[in-house]
């Protein structure tokens, strides 16, 4: 059985060729949920992807991608004449990145304004969980919000669990008091909450750890630090867990929050507790920082990743 939903939007990637001259670019796809989902899909989670995409080759290409790293496609809408979003992406000798971005009129823009909308928020209530971030809210207008809201609360009665990641990008929001508006309603539905001081400061500035993880009311919230570390609050109670060291040094910091947070709901659902989902979040974030690119190759996957019921790693 399909155990986890992402929803999302998935973009062709530019970046520049190591080793070449400014000039030259390697193509591949990416997006924090999209990359999230590779990672749950790798870790044995069955997982679907949920998005809009064109009928063009290069969209062709993403689903014959996902479906090689064992994503499901059944839910992804393809509409004539749309194309996917584009990103390019820029790396500084300390593996920081920064993106620009085309993405106004992307396929994935109109997931929740389709003929199709209903029947796949309605399809929601099949599985375990429901994993979105907030760039996949920031994709949809107030009106899709609502839809995709009232679509997860349904869910939800129906046994579902809702994981929302924080993952923000003020270029997504018309101004802050929506992005913060949309944030709290999240928050409101949101089982599980995967957060980050450099997500949530831009929205509360100046706030200290306790009042950052005040603006959360779940019993379940994962708090990553600008340390190698992050405060674990279960129903009220706070509990730190820091990272292993790295074995290698950062290359590129690409999709070290979306490879978290698919080790711990994949160890969440093997039936781990949050704090092991934490530790095993934090080594496969540590282990992608030091490869280039959003998604490491399969080789270079950490083993024995998540610890199950019983206290022993998968293998």
């Amino acid at each position: 059985m399909t155990k986890v939903a992402c929803i999302g939007e998935c973009m062709i990637e530019l970046k520049q060729a190591q080793g070449t001259q400014a000039s030259l670019f390697s193509r591949g796809y990416g997006g924090d949920t999209l990359n999230t989902a590779v990672y749950l899909a790798r870790l044995g989670a069955g997982t679907d992807y949920i998005t809009a995409l064109g009928d063009d080759s290069l969209s062709d290409e993403m689903i014959a991608g996902w479906a090689a790293e064992g994503v499901g496609t059944t839910r992804v809408a393809r509409l004539p004449g749309k194309l996917p979003g584009l990103y390019m992406i820029q790396t500084d000798d300390k593996g920081e990145r920064r993106f620009f971005h085309w993405r106004d009129s992307a396929a994935a823009r109109s997931l929740m304004d389709l003929p199709q909308t209903p029947e796949i928020l309605g399809s929601l209530a099949t599985y375990e969980m429901i994993y979105l971030s907030a760039i996949t809210l920031s994709l949809y207008g107030e009106e899709g919000r609502a839809r995709l809201f009232a679509a997860l609360k349904r869910a939800r009665e129906a046994g579902a669990r809702l994981a929302f990641d924080t993952n923000f990008r003020a270029r997504g929001w018309p101004d802050l008091d929506v992005a913060r508006a949309v944030y709290h309603d999240a928050f409101e539905l949101a089982d599980i909450v995967l957060a980050s001081t450099e997500d949530l400061l831009p929205l509360y500035p100046g706030e200290s750890n306790e009042a950052l993880l005040a603006q959360i009311p779940g019993n379940e919230v994962v708090l990553k630090l600008s340390e190698p570390a992050s405060i674990l609050r279960l129903a009220g109670v706070s509990h730190q867990i820091r990272a292993e060291p790295l074995k290698a040094p950062v290359v590129d910091t690409t999709a070290a929050g979306d490879s978290f947070a698919a080790a711990y709901v994949a160890a969440r659902l093997a039936g781990a507790d949050p704090k092991e989902a934490a530790r095993a979040g934090h080594r496969l974030a540590g282990v992608v920082v030091c490869h280039a690119g959003a998604i490491i190759p399969r080789a270079a996957m950490p083993p024995g990743l998540i610890p199950t019921t019983s206290g022993k790693a998968s293998p």
